[in-house]
């Protein structure tokens, strides 16, 4: 039950957005690295304290889009930039996230 509700959400958050980090064409690795420790930060605490309806999340993902902003911020040291990789990152593993929940729906309903 932790295994799947917890820790699968955060390690497919940070491979999802490793890639994207990646794909955006970021080789430095103190950002890569600092990906994985933000995420970490932020998507434990979003998967055991938010309540699971659609306001909450909502309201949760803006508030970390910001959160993941200001860290990024601190390694790429361009706020344009900072919010790029952290709307984009978040924008992804969302969207991927929400597509896995709705096919695991479908093939156990």
């Amino acid at each position: 039950m932790i295994f799947s509700h917890y820790i699968y959400p955060l390690v497919a958050t940070i491979i999802i957005e490793f890639i994207v980090l990646r794909l955006l064409k970021e080789n430095d690795k103190k950002v890569l690295l600092s990906s994985v420790i933000v995420n970490t930060l932020t998507n434990l605490p979003l998967n055991l304290f938010v309540p699971n309806d659609m306001v909450s999340i909502a309201i949760a993902e803006v508030a970390i889009v910001v959160i993941e902003a200001i860290w990024y911020y601190f390694f790429v040291k361009d706020i344009k930039k900072a919010m790029i990789y952290s709307a984009l990152c978040n924008a992804v593993s969302f969207f991927t996230g929400l597509l896995i929940d709705i096919a695991v729906y479908l093939f156990t309903h």
